[in-house]
C-alpha cells in the first residue's frame, strides 16, 4: 500500500456502519428475549416448558433469529474489513522503518 491515508479514511469511512451493525445486532439478541417471553405468554399451554417449545418453534421467532443471522454476518465483514486497513496501515509502518534502516546501512 503506497497510501496509509487511504486505509485511515476507510476506517473513518466505516466506523459508523459497523457501529450501526454492531448496535443491531445487540439489539437483536436483547429483543429474542422479549421475543420469547412475549410468544410463551400467548401460548396456549399451561405449562412452561410448553411453552417455551411454541415460542421457540414460532415462525416470528425463527424470523428474528434470520434476522439475527443477518446482522451477525454483516458485522463481523465491516470488522474483518476495519481490521484489515488496520493490518495495511501497520504493514505501511513496517515499510517505511525498513526503509529507514536501508537508507542508514547504506550510508
Amino acid at each position: 500500500m503506497k497510501d496509509p491515508h487511504k486505509a485511515v479514511d476507510y476506517i473513518l469511512k466505516h466506523a459508523r456502519q459497523f457501529a450501526d451493525a454492531k448496535a443491531q445486532r445487540v439489539y437483536l439478541e436483547e429483543f429474542r428475549k422479549s421475543k420469547k417471553a412475549i410468544l410463551m405468554k400467548a401460548s396456549l399451554e399451561s405449562a412452561l416448558g410448553a411453552q417455551e417449545r411454541d415460542a421457540y418453534a414460532h415462525p416470528e421467532y425463527l424470523e428474528l433469529l434470520k434476522a439475527l443471522e443477518a446482522a451477525v454476518q454483516i458485522e463481523e465483514k465491516l470488522r474483518w474489513d476495519l481490521i484489515a486497513a488496520q493490518a495495511r496501515i501497520e504493514i505501511w509502518r513496517s515499510e517505511q522503518a525498513n526503509m529507514r534502516a536501508d537508507i542508514r546501512n547504506t550510508q
